[in-house]
């Protein structure tokens, strides 16, 4: 595959052959919610010409733009990727995470898909989407297994360690980044939004007008 092109708004291009399956369930799962490609853009934070580079594959989306796409959707990130959903095991077994990478970060489903929180593990490499702004409803819990993690909420910065949490309301604007040159490693939870037309946006990166 071609060198991807990093786009402004957080993702990176990939060849249109290369299409993901990503891409054909971003368009079926916006038809599903009954959107159009302009409000759905919209409640993301997005404009209407990028979602449609993301649902035809001419874009890779980052992991915060599934999670706030999910949310619209009433859905799961595990279901944007095409994950079967049939199952709802109370267990989830280490050899059965199989990681997936979105926009630089890497993460394992640790829980159920279909319940109203998701619980995934993630690693955030150094220098990634640190300056992304997030903003939705909703609540995240966080907390710290590996490395130094730098959270920004509001205008408050806070260094965590391993062994260090954190639990608050995810209309405070908030950013995540991995102190460590090796990144860190996460337990992340968040409740999901289930009305399908949730007003959800992420807010943007510095000087990036979507």
């Amino acid at each position: 595959m071609s060198s991807p092109e990093t786009s402004p708004e957080g993702d990176e291009a990939v060849p249109t052959e290369a299409l993901p399956v990503v891409a054909p369930q971003l368009r079926a799962l916006r038809r599903r919610a009954a959107l159009t490609l302009e409000a759905a853009a919209r409640s993301a934070g997005l404009s209407p010409a990028h979602l449609s580079r993301l649902e035809t594959g001419q874009r890779q989306p980052s992991l915060p733009m599934l999670l706030a796409l999910a949310r619209i959707y009433g859905t799961t990130v595990s279901e944007l990727l095409g994950e079967s959903v049939a199952d709802r095991d109370a267990v989830v077994r280490a050899a059965d995470m199989e990681p997936t990478a979105a926009g630089g970060w890497t993460y394992w489903q640790a829980g159920a898909p279909g319940r109203g929180m998701q619980a995934l593990r993630v690693h955030v490499p150094h220098g990634s989407q640190g300056d992304i702004v997030r903003v939705h409803p909703g609540e995240e819990w966080l907390y710290v297994l590996e490395g130094r993690l730098r959270l920004r909420l509001g205008d408050t910065t806070h260094r965590l360690a391993p062994g260090d949490s954190a639990h608050f309301d995810s209309l405070t604007p908030h950013r995540i980044a991995a102190l460590d040159p090796g990144g860190v490693e996460l337990l992340f939870v968040h409740t999901l939004l289930q009305s399908p037309t949730a007003t959800l946006c992420l807010g943007p990166t510095p000087g990036v007008t979507p």
